[in-house]
């Protein structure tokens, strides 16, 4: 593999830094800090808030991993946490056991989100009727405690609009559909709706010209950014482990594709970010 150019260096290439200083503060709204295995999570955290990232939440997949993301924001400032399950793991979900650790931590001011939730027809390592009565539930849940959700949406773009359709107006706070890929009738819908688009190193992909087509059309009020690492990683790191530092990489290519200059394609985020999750 061709040796990658430090992310710092690259960087200094580039109108994200200013006199040697990051231009604004960054909000990763979706990381997995469990899953990265190349650094220690100390490690991680250190390294993206020299970076600029000053706010992080860790996304929880399955009751196998909520108390651990629970506990691992509870080590660092400004990291904070979802609790959900992803539609892969909803053949073992059970609302009882949702409904306790979402009791837990109700009170408890870094649980931002109820997610990672929604539906996956690509994998189907779910059955799709487990998936949906799962997504349904924690719909139901995150309008009963008042928190926005963390969508996972793939291949399933007429029962994600549907179900949205149906207890999208339960919710007073929406959240976003994350590492947005989808079709420009879902992305409408789901604007239409008061949902925010979450965009990652998709969209620096040579063949995801969808999800340029989605930033285009997307109001800068209504994009969040996100890496999705460990997984996802953007051109040019491709290949190699994503991470949380590689967020700038993400917001200078939306800052192209919407011909906005990058400290107001930073300052927009970063507030569209605080808006949607409160934090």
């Amino acid at each position: 593999m061709t040796k990658k150019t430090p992310i710092e260096q690259f960087l200094k290439n580039t109108e994200f830094f200013k006199n040697e200083r990051y231009v604004h503060e960054i909000f990763e709204t979706h990381f997995h800090l469990d899953l990265i295995k190349s650094k220690k999570p100390e490690e991680v955290v250190s390294s993206f808030k020299s970076l600029g990232i000053s706010k992080a939440m860790t996304i929880s997949t399955s009751k196998e991993n909520w108390e651990t993301c629970a506990t691992l924001s509870g080590e660092f400032d400004n990291l904070f946490f979802s609790l959900g399950t992803h539609p892969h793991q909803s053949k073992d979900y059970d609302l009882d056991s949702t409904k306790k650790i979402i009791k837990k931590y109700e009170s408890n001011p870094k649980f931002l989100a109820v997610g990672e939730i929604g539906l996956d027809y690509y994998y189907n390592f779910s059955s799709p009727e487990s998936q949906k009565k799962c997504f349904i539930e924690h719909l139901e849940i995150a309008g009963e405690i008042n928190k926005p959700v963390v969508i996972h949406n793939r291949e399933s773009d007429n029962d994600m609009k549907n179900i949205l359709k149906s207890k999208s107006n339960q919710m007073k706070k929406k959240g976003v559909i994350h590492s947005f890929s989808s079709g420009v009738d879902l992305a409408e819908f789901a604007l239409s709706e008061g949902f925010y688009l979450g965009f990652n190193g998709m969209c620096t992909f040579k063949n995801a010209e969808n999800v340029r087509e989605a930033i285009s059309l997307c109001p800068m009020d209504k994009i969040l950014l996100e890496t999705d690492s460990p997984f996802l990683a953007p051109t040019p790191y491709r290949g190699i482990e994503n991470n949380p530092c590689y967020l700038p990489v993400i917001a200078l290519k939306i800052s192209e594709i919407k011909n906005v200059p990058l400290v107001e394609t930073l300052e927009t985020c970063f507030k569209n970010s605080t808006d949607c999750f409160g934090a």
